[in-house]
Protein backbone atom coordinates (compact mmCIF):
# COMPACT_ATOMS: atom_id res chain seq x y z
CA UNK A 1 0.00 0.00 0.00
CA UNK A 2 1.24 3.73 -0.55
CA UNK A 3 0.93 5.49 2.19
CA UNK A 4 0.48 8.92 0.08
CA UNK A 5 -2.96 7.51 -0.18
CA UNK A 6 -3.89 7.49 3.35
CA UNK A 7 -2.79 11.13 3.90
CA UNK A 8 -5.99 12.05 4.60
CA UNK A 9 -6.48 9.40 6.91
CA UNK A 10 -3.65 8.13 8.74
CA UNK A 11 -5.24 7.06 11.70
CA UNK A 12 -6.27 3.87 9.76
CA UNK A 13 -2.65 2.46 10.13
CA UNK A 14 -0.77 2.62 13.32
CA UNK A 15 2.52 3.12 11.85
CA UNK A 16 1.47 6.33 9.44
CA UNK A 17 -0.44 7.46 12.18
CA UNK A 18 2.92 8.02 14.83
CA UNK A 19 4.82 9.12 10.98
CA UNK A 20 2.33 11.66 10.37
CA UNK A 21 1.97 13.73 13.93
CA UNK A 22 5.84 14.41 13.35
CA UNK A 23 6.72 18.61 12.62
CA UNK A 24 7.19 19.44 8.89
CA UNK A 25 10.59 19.18 7.56
CA UNK A 26 11.61 16.41 10.51
CA UNK A 27 14.73 14.82 11.16
CA UNK A 28 13.49 11.05 11.42
CA UNK A 29 16.04 8.00 11.86
CA UNK A 30 14.52 4.46 11.10
CA UNK A 31 16.34 2.06 13.18
CA UNK A 32 16.85 -1.53 11.32
CA UNK A 33 15.96 -0.65 7.88
CA UNK A 34 16.93 -3.67 5.97
CA UNK A 35 14.88 -4.19 2.86
CA UNK A 36 13.62 -0.15 3.24
CA UNK A 37 10.10 -1.02 2.33
CA UNK A 38 8.73 0.77 5.86
CA UNK A 39 10.84 3.78 5.03
CA UNK A 40 9.91 3.72 1.78
CA UNK A 41 6.02 4.20 2.88
CA UNK A 42 7.30 6.83 5.40
CA UNK A 43 8.79 8.63 2.84
CA UNK A 44 5.51 8.69 0.82
CA UNK A 45 3.53 9.67 3.42
CA UNK A 46 6.21 12.44 4.20
CA UNK A 47 8.46 13.34 1.70
CA UNK A 48 9.19 16.90 3.84
CA UNK A 49 11.24 14.70 5.86
CA UNK A 50 14.82 14.65 6.68
CA UNK A 51 15.86 10.64 6.69
CA UNK A 52 18.39 8.94 8.71
CA UNK A 53 18.97 5.30 8.32
CA UNK A 54 20.96 2.50 10.47
CA UNK A 55 20.77 -1.40 9.98
CA UNK A 56 23.37 -4.34 10.38
CA UNK A 57 23.56 -4.90 6.47
CA UNK A 58 20.61 -2.74 5.33
CA UNK A 59 20.32 -2.13 1.62
CA UNK A 60 20.61 1.87 1.30
CA UNK A 61 20.02 2.05 -2.62
CA UNK A 62 16.40 1.16 -2.09
CA UNK A 63 15.88 3.90 0.64
CA UNK A 64 14.50 7.17 -0.20
CA UNK A 65 16.62 9.96 -1.96
CA UNK A 66 19.06 11.50 0.01
CA UNK A 67 18.82 9.51 3.22
CA UNK A 68 22.16 9.48 5.44
CA UNK A 69 22.79 5.65 5.98
CA UNK A 70 25.31 4.07 8.47
CA UNK A 71 25.76 0.57 8.75
CA UNK A 72 26.51 -1.08 12.14
CA UNK A 73 25.68 -3.60 15.12
CA UNK A 74 23.07 -1.90 17.38
CA UNK A 75 24.26 -3.76 20.39
CA UNK A 76 27.84 -2.61 19.93
CA UNK A 77 28.31 0.27 17.65
CA UNK A 78 26.94 3.97 18.72
CA UNK A 79 24.86 5.95 15.99
CA UNK A 80 27.22 8.74 14.39
CA UNK A 81 24.55 11.38 14.41
CA UNK A 82 24.59 14.96 16.94
CA UNK A 83 23.43 15.01 20.36
CA UNK A 84 19.74 16.17 20.25
CA UNK A 85 19.46 16.12 16.63
CA UNK A 86 15.96 14.33 15.64
CA UNK A 87 12.49 15.00 15.78
CA UNK A 88 11.05 11.55 15.73
CA UNK A 89 12.72 7.61 15.34
CA UNK A 90 10.69 4.49 14.87
CA UNK A 91 12.10 1.14 15.75
CA UNK A 92 10.06 -1.53 14.02
CA UNK A 93 10.90 -5.52 13.99
CA UNK A 94 14.31 -4.86 15.30
CA UNK A 95 14.71 -5.28 19.29
CA UNK A 96 13.20 -9.18 19.07
CA UNK A 97 16.34 -9.52 17.47
CA UNK A 98 19.27 -8.27 19.74
CA UNK A 99 19.87 -9.94 23.06
CA UNK A 100 21.02 -6.57 24.44
CA UNK A 101 19.13 -3.44 24.20
CA UNK A 102 21.03 -1.15 26.58
CA UNK A 103 23.37 0.34 23.95
CA UNK A 104 20.14 0.94 21.40
CA UNK A 105 18.08 2.83 23.62
CA UNK A 106 20.48 5.15 25.67
CA UNK A 107 21.30 5.92 21.90
CA UNK A 108 17.95 7.22 21.18
CA UNK A 109 17.59 9.15 23.83
CA UNK A 110 20.96 10.80 23.32
CA UNK A 111 19.58 11.29 19.85
CA UNK A 112 16.36 13.30 20.58
CA UNK A 113 15.67 16.46 20.52
CA UNK A 114 13.74 17.05 23.88
CA UNK A 115 9.81 16.21 23.45
CA UNK A 116 10.87 13.81 20.47
CA UNK A 117 9.23 10.72 20.13
CA UNK A 118 10.22 7.03 19.34
CA UNK A 119 7.63 4.45 18.12
CA UNK A 120 9.13 0.83 18.47
CA UNK A 121 7.01 -2.15 17.29
CA UNK A 122 7.07 -5.85 17.81
CA UNK A 123 6.01 -9.44 17.95
CA UNK A 124 3.14 -9.13 20.49
CA UNK A 125 3.07 -12.07 22.86
CA UNK A 126 0.29 -14.27 20.99
CA UNK A 127 2.62 -15.01 18.40
CA UNK A 128 3.70 -17.36 20.28
CA UNK A 129 0.64 -19.71 20.00
CA UNK A 130 -0.12 -18.95 16.36
CA UNK A 131 0.01 -22.04 14.16
CA UNK A 132 2.93 -21.64 11.58
CA UNK A 133 1.76 -19.99 7.84
CA UNK A 134 0.41 -23.08 5.15
CA UNK A 135 1.60 -23.95 1.65
CA UNK A 136 3.78 -21.66 -0.26
CA UNK A 137 3.65 -19.35 2.35
CA UNK A 138 5.38 -21.51 5.11
CA UNK A 139 9.05 -20.78 5.21
CA UNK A 140 8.50 -17.11 3.60
CA UNK A 141 5.92 -15.63 6.12
CA UNK A 142 6.37 -15.64 9.76
CA UNK A 143 3.06 -16.14 12.25
CA UNK A 144 4.48 -17.73 15.34
CA UNK A 145 7.29 -16.23 16.47
CA UNK A 146 10.20 -18.92 16.14
CA UNK A 147 9.30 -19.42 12.71
CA UNK A 148 12.29 -16.75 12.19
CA UNK A 149 14.99 -18.19 13.59
CA UNK A 150 16.90 -14.81 13.76
CA UNK A 151 14.26 -13.95 16.69
CA UNK A 152 15.73 -14.41 19.79
CA UNK A 153 13.40 -13.32 22.38
CA UNK A 154 9.88 -12.18 22.79
CA UNK A 155 9.30 -8.59 24.64
CA UNK A 156 6.04 -7.59 26.18
CA UNK A 157 4.93 -3.99 26.31
CA UNK A 158 5.91 -3.47 30.04
CA UNK A 159 9.28 -5.05 29.52
CA UNK A 160 10.14 -2.71 26.96
CA UNK A 161 8.71 -0.38 28.89
CA UNK A 162 11.51 -0.59 31.24
CA UNK A 163 14.28 -0.28 28.86
CA UNK A 164 12.95 3.14 27.55
CA UNK A 165 12.75 4.39 30.72
CA UNK A 166 15.74 3.23 32.30
CA UNK A 167 17.23 5.14 29.22
CA UNK A 168 15.44 8.66 30.43
CA UNK A 169 12.65 8.09 28.20
CA UNK A 170 8.65 8.53 29.36
CA UNK A 171 6.35 6.13 28.01
CA UNK A 172 3.39 8.27 26.21
CA UNK A 173 1.12 5.25 24.86
CA UNK A 174 1.33 1.39 23.87
CA UNK A 175 -1.03 -0.86 22.24
CA UNK A 176 -1.59 -3.35 19.55
CA UNK A 177 -0.35 -2.09 15.91
CA UNK A 178 -2.79 -2.55 12.88
CA UNK A 179 -3.66 -1.58 9.52
CA UNK A 180 -7.40 -1.08 9.46
CA UNK A 181 -7.98 -1.68 5.92
CA UNK A 182 -5.59 -5.20 5.73
CA UNK A 183 -7.56 -6.14 8.77
CA UNK A 184 -10.98 -5.52 7.65
CA UNK A 185 -9.75 -7.51 4.19
CA UNK A 186 -9.49 -10.47 6.36
CA UNK A 187 -12.85 -11.41 6.15
CA UNK A 188 -12.31 -11.84 2.69
CA UNK A 189 -8.80 -13.70 2.42
CA UNK A 190 -10.28 -16.03 4.83
CA UNK A 191 -12.36 -18.02 2.83
CA UNK A 192 -8.96 -17.77 -0.36
CA UNK A 193 -6.05 -20.05 -0.56
CA UNK A 194 -2.91 -19.25 1.29
CA UNK A 195 -0.97 -16.46 -0.17
CA UNK A 196 1.11 -13.40 1.75
CA UNK A 197 -1.73 -10.96 0.98
CA UNK A 198 -3.87 -13.10 3.69
CA UNK A 199 -1.37 -13.98 6.19
CA UNK A 200 -0.81 -10.45 6.03
CA UNK A 201 -4.48 -9.44 6.72
CA UNK A 202 -4.70 -11.92 9.47
CA UNK A 203 -2.07 -10.85 11.40
CA UNK A 204 -3.71 -7.36 11.19
CA UNK A 205 -7.21 -8.69 12.05
CA UNK A 206 -5.31 -11.21 14.93
CA UNK A 207 -2.93 -7.96 16.27
CA UNK A 208 -0.21 -9.97 15.91
CA UNK A 209 2.27 -6.36 16.53
CA UNK A 210 2.57 -4.47 19.81
CA UNK A 211 4.03 -1.32 19.50
CA UNK A 212 5.27 1.74 22.28
CA UNK A 213 5.35 5.31 21.99
CA UNK A 214 8.09 7.04 24.41
CA UNK A 215 9.44 10.38 24.46
CA UNK A 216 12.55 12.25 25.46
CA UNK A 217 11.57 14.93 28.48
CA UNK A 218 11.22 18.88 27.31
CA UNK A 219 13.17 19.32 30.20
CA UNK A 220 17.38 18.95 29.43
CA UNK A 221 18.92 16.24 30.97
CA UNK A 222 20.79 16.51 34.28
CA UNK A 223 24.87 16.68 33.61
Amino acid sequence: MNWARIRWAPWLDTRAKFVAAAPPGAHFLDIGSSTGETLGHIAELRPDFKFYSTDLAGYPEKYPQGCQFHRGNLEKDPLPWPDASLNAITCMHLVEHLSDHKLLFSEVARLLKPGGKIYVETPHPRSLTLSSAKGSQLSTFTLNFHDDLTHVKILTMGGLAKYVETAGLQVLESGISRNWLFAASHLLYMFLPPSRQKYTAKVNWLGWTAYLIAQRPRQAFPN
